[in-house]
């Protein structure tokens, strides 16, 4: 590879990795503003457990794309975040559906999902 293909390269797997971690940041958030606001569900074990599993695994990934640079992990996490998507589209525009948030939550939740592929996207297949 040439000086100008691997920084390009570093480019495009630095910008993932942020945008991820800001992406994790905000999911984070959110979880800690909705079990403030008592939406979350009991069933599923103490909300910490969740909050430090959850900046583990974004820890992990942020490092492993800023670091590693592998395509595969990039396009790993690429199809974990386009998964989100049916979920939330379904949140935000069928109005069958019944949520504690509002609308809006999944309109942006949408917006940063979206974004966070694109930087994904970017960094695993166009390299």
């Amino acid at each position: 590879m040439t000086p100008v293909h691997d920084a390009a390269r570093t480019r495009k797997f630095r910008r993932a990795a942020f945008v991820y971690l800001h992406v994790a940041i905000l999911y984070e958030a959110a979880v800690y503003a909705m079990w403030r606001h008592g939406v979350l569900p009991d069933s599923r074990g103490p909300v910490w457990v969740w909050l430090i599993l959850g900046a583990v695994v974004a820890g992990a990934v942020f490092l492993g794309l800023l670091r590693w640079q592998n395509v595969i992990l990039a396009r790993i996490i690429w199809v974990i975040h386009a998964m989100r998507l049916p979920s939330l589209i379904s949140s935000a525009f069928i109005a069958t559906v019944q949520s504690d948030l509002t609308r809006g939550f999944y309109v942006t939740a949408i917006v940063v999902v979206t974004i966070n592929l694109w930087m994904l996207a970017s960094a695993g297949w166009d390299v």
